[in-house]
Parts: structure tokens; sequence; C-alpha cells
């Protein structure tokens, strides 16, 4: 409710914006030059530097860019989705702030596309590596689309198969990547770990076909889930618990995901995952500080699924 009422003057969501931005004075975004006249009562700025000297506002550049809707309900979402442990639907912010589902969905995409990690420093220590499969049952769907699976729809069929690793950490430190695969075989996988994990480090896994046999740098004990789930140190459940919350999020709050989408609704669970020693507030600030360069249009946005 704080957050709120503090970004409910457009004017102060503006300056915010302006500040998180430029904290050392306004630049043009084109050439980085601070020979810039400001036009008040547009509130944009005209580069004199440029030879073509542009116009350019506080969105060039963001996920704001060409957005008719006013900062203060995007920063409200904003901290909205970054804060919700479970996510928050299209629907809800339709409700919350006054814009279409069609909006609010549009809004939420842009602003996951700022919560994607763009790099990660590769993983060390003891790593857990599975794999899961995102998709509907087998039992609730139509006689028609069940017949068209192999094996009637039993496990991965019919589903995204998505591969994650957790490196442990103290405290409750651990951090998680996940990926969106095209199929979970070692070659695959295996190139994932190379490039994610330290050379030397301890990998630990279950007994999946991927994993058998496995020539790798990494130091790897399997645990058989037929047999037991922890055998010392050798256990997956610190990832599997990061599935559980995903799904969680997926099934509970937007119910029904295209696969082309899944990508980013990964980056936003992760994000959560990954920073939730945070307070709201410095959750908040860490996405509403990556909205540069990040740019997502509504045709590349419906590009991506299947008509």
């Amino acid at each position: 409710m704080e957050a709120v009422r503090y970004f409910s003057d457009p004017e102060t969501a503006f300056k915010f914006i302006v500040q998180l931005r430029w904290p050392d004075g306004v630049k043009c975004p084109r050439c980085e030059s601070a020979d810039i006249r400001c036009i008040s009562t547009r509130k944009t700025w005209e580069c004199t530097h440029c030879t073509e000297k542009k116009q350019f506002s506080v969105r060039v550049g963001t996920i704001f860019e060409d957005s008719p809707l006013p900062l203060d309900k995007w920063l409200v979402t904003i901290w909205m989705i970054a804060n919700a442990k479970n996510g928050i639907s299209s629907y809800e912010v339709h409700r919350a702030i006054g814009v279409t589902q069609k909006t609010a969905w549009f809004m939420l995409h842009r602003i996951r596309t700022a919560m994607r990690t763009g790099t990660f420093s590769k993983f060390k220590g003891e790593i857990e590596s599975d794999e899961t499969f995102i998709g509907g049952r087998a039992v609730n769907m139509h006689a028609r689309r069940r017949r068209t699976l192999p094996n009637k729809g039993v496990g991965g069929q019919g589903k995204t198969p998505v591969h994650g690793m957790l490196e442990r950490g103290a405290g409750g430190t651990s951090r998680v990547k996940a990926t969106v695969v095209p199929n979970t075989t070692k070659e695959t996988i295996k190139p994932l770990l190379d490039e994610s994990i330290e050379s030397g480090a301890k990998l630990y896994s279950d007994t999946a076909m991927t994993y058998l046999k496995m020539d790798s740098a990494l130091f790897h004990e399997m645990v058989d889930h037929a047999v037991q789930y922890v055998e010392g140190r050798v256990h997956t459940n610190g990832i599997e618990n990061f599935w559980s919350l995903l799904k969680r999020a997926l099934r509970g709050t937007y119910v029904s995901v295209d696969p082309a989408h899944l990508f980013r609704y990964l980056d936003e669970q992760v994000f959560r995952f990954n920073e939730r020693k945070l307070n709201d507030a410095l959750r908040f600030l860490r996405v509403a500080s990556d909205v540069i360069g990040k740019r997502l249009t509504y045709k590349q946005l419906t590009a991506e699924a299947p008509a």
C-alpha cells in the first residue's frame, strides 16, 4: 500500500525513473552526450550534440517505450510481480490498475524481460542437476488430443522439458538456473553443464539415462530414487523444491502457459528465487533498474507463439 500511495503521483514516478536511469544527470541515449536541452512541457529532451537533434524521453530504450500507460501504473505492476511469491495473473493486474487484460498480459511479459538474468557466473562447489516436464495432465485432456500422445501421455510425453541446476550455498543462499530444452538427452544436457559449472565441482543427479556414463570434468555422483532420495550429501531435493515452486505458480496462478512463452515464466521464477533474501523494496529496485535496453514489442511477443 505504501508503494501504491508513493507512486500514485505521475510526477513522482517520472522523477524516480529519471533518477534511476541517469543518476549523474540526463544523457542522450543514442550518443551518451550530456549536451541536451530540456523541454519541460513535454517531459522530453533534445540532444544538441547529435546531428539529427532528435528528441527523446526517459522511456526510450526501455520496456516502457511506445507505451501510452503512465509510469505510475508501470511501477505498481513491477512491484506486484517482483514480490508475488506465486506470480500474479494478467487478470489481477487488469483489475488492480484499471487496464484491459490484454494490456496487462503484455505489460507482465515486458517486465519478465527485465527480470531475465543476463549472465550467470559459473556455478561451483556442490551442484544439483535435474529435469522436469511442464504441461497439462493427460487425464484432463480431450480424448482426441490424448489419442495423439504416445504411451497415452505417460510421464513427459506431450510436455515441454526444462533443465535446472542449483548451486548450494550456505544459509539459504543457493541459486538456480533453468532452461527450456528440446529434449533431455545427454547430447543436450552435457553442454549446458559444461558451460555453466566450473571444472572440478561436485555434480549430484538422479540415475536418469541422461547422466549414465557421462564423460565430464565434474566430480559426479548419483542417487537412485528407486532405492532412496538422500545418500549423505548426494540428493536433488533443492532443485526439486524449485520445481515445486515453479509448478505451483504455473498451475495455481497462470493456469495455462503457451510453451513458446514458458522461458519468460522461468525467468520470473528464477529471479524471485535467487533474490529471495532481499526485502520487497530492494527486489523492486533490482527489476526497475534492469528495464533499460530490454525492449519487447507486441509483434515480437506474439510472433513467438504459433497462430
